[in-house]
């Protein structure tokens, strides 16, 4: 079974379509694994319900047991998003008496950009605290992370662990939540310093504010997450992996912002931090793969060769030992160095620096926050 027409026929209103009444069980069973894997179980869900309305014979040789287990897992995904709205809504209502706004990263701003939005599945909430004042005329936004984190400790009686880089991480009704003073790790790779000051420039410029229940919350504006989102999924994918929906963020989120993004600047940014192929790749995959439309993309230079090698990895991880569950340290740095050097190449389309330079430095990031050494 051909994945990537798979891929097409759900993404792209254009494609041609599966005849999925031909499918057999082990077949059905096969995209149920890889939509789960993917993290794209709802979105599958819906584009098979739409084809249902189309050919009523659509789902015929489907499992009724694989079925029920469908529906219940989108309803799961519906349900957390649901508890994660509500939390967000609890944090910006309490803050605000405090003078402190709120604003989210990726997560549920992204998730506005797509067809259903309770159908993107969500894992934390990455958020950034903050106050304004005026200086010489203008609106300065500066962080209240500390500030926020001794409310929070006080008023919901929770724990704070700091024991990562570049946020803290609490609990709020049994949802996960990343409390940034830096938006991305400056103690991973050095490049990482530049782009955080870049982000932490922008993240001055105008804020796009939205009503959720009775609380406020604001997203960053379209060249801060455009770049974020870029860094974001570029590290994920040289350091481990990243899902067919991580693509997605990237694909929704360009055809909804396109006219706001400054694509001339991205792209040179991108070339000094040589991040540009990587960014390449993902518009070509988003175009060719999962339907966003050629004219909400940039113009951007091609490469097949490598362009298939992304998406091959993004399906099926060239790397692919399992994590040592529970391990201690020796274990855990002996799997990491192992994932580390099969995922060079995806070092050298996304950072700017060394391997032997960025070994080292990683290294040390490491010993700054020994807690990170151990794999989860």
């Amino acid at each position: 079974m051909d994945i990537t027409n798979i891929l097409r026929s759900i993404f792209d209103a254009e494609a041609e379509q599966i005849n999925y009444a031909s499918l057999g069980s082990e077949q059905w069973r096969e995209i149920y694994t890889f939509s789960a894997e993917q993290g794209i179980l709802a979105f599958v869900w819906d584009a098979l319900q739409n084809a249902v309305k189309r050919d009523s014979s659509t789902l015929a040789n489907m499992p009724r047991e694989l079925k029920i287990r469908w529906a219940l897992n989108v309803e799961q995904i519906e349900q957390k998003y649901a508890r994660q709205k509500a939390v967000i809504e609890k944090l910006s209502v309490f803050l605000a008496q405090h003078n402190i706004k709120m604003m989210v990263v990726k997560g549920y701003g992204l998730s506005l950009c797509f067809p259903r939005a309770d159908h993107r599945p969500c894992g934390d909430i990455d958020v950034w605290f903050f106050t304004e004042h005026a200086e010489d005329g203008r609106t300065v936004r500066s962080s209240a992370q500390q500030k926020a984190d001794e409310l929070l400790r006080e008023h919901f009686n929770i724990k704070i662990n700091e024991d990562e880089h570049h946020h803290t991480v609490f609990y709020v009704d049994g949802v996960m939540i990343e409390n940034h003073y830096d938006f991305i790790n400056i103690h991973a790779h050095r490049s990482n310093r530049i782009i955080e000051q870049k982000l932490k420039g922008l993240v001055q410029t105008t804020l796009e504010s939205v009503q959720v229940g009775q609380g406020v919350v604001y997203f960053p504006s379209a060249d801060f997450h455009s770049l974020f989102l870029l860094r974001h999924s570029a590290a994920h994918f040289a350091a481990e992996k990243i899902g067919i929906r991580h693509l997605l963020d990237w694909r929704y989120y360009v055809e909804v912002y396109n006219d706001r993004i400054d694509w001339r600047w991205l792209e040179e940014f991108a070339q000094k931090m040589n991040m540009h192929r990587f960014l390449y790749s993902m518009h070509a995959i988003c175009v060719d793969y999962l339907g966003l439309p050629q004219s909400k993309a940039p113009s951007f230079d091609r490469d097949k060769q490598l362009e298939d090698r992304v998406l091959g990895e993004i399906l099926s991880p060239e790397f692919s030992d399992e994590k040592p569950q529970n391990a201690g340290y020796i274990s855990s740095w002996i799997f990491m160095f192992k994932r580390w050097w099969s995922n060079r190449w995806k070092h050298k389309i996304v950072y700017r620096e060394g391997l032997f330079v960025t070994f080292f430095v990683q290294v040390w990031s490491h010993l700054l926050k020994p807690k990170t050494l151990k794999v989860k």
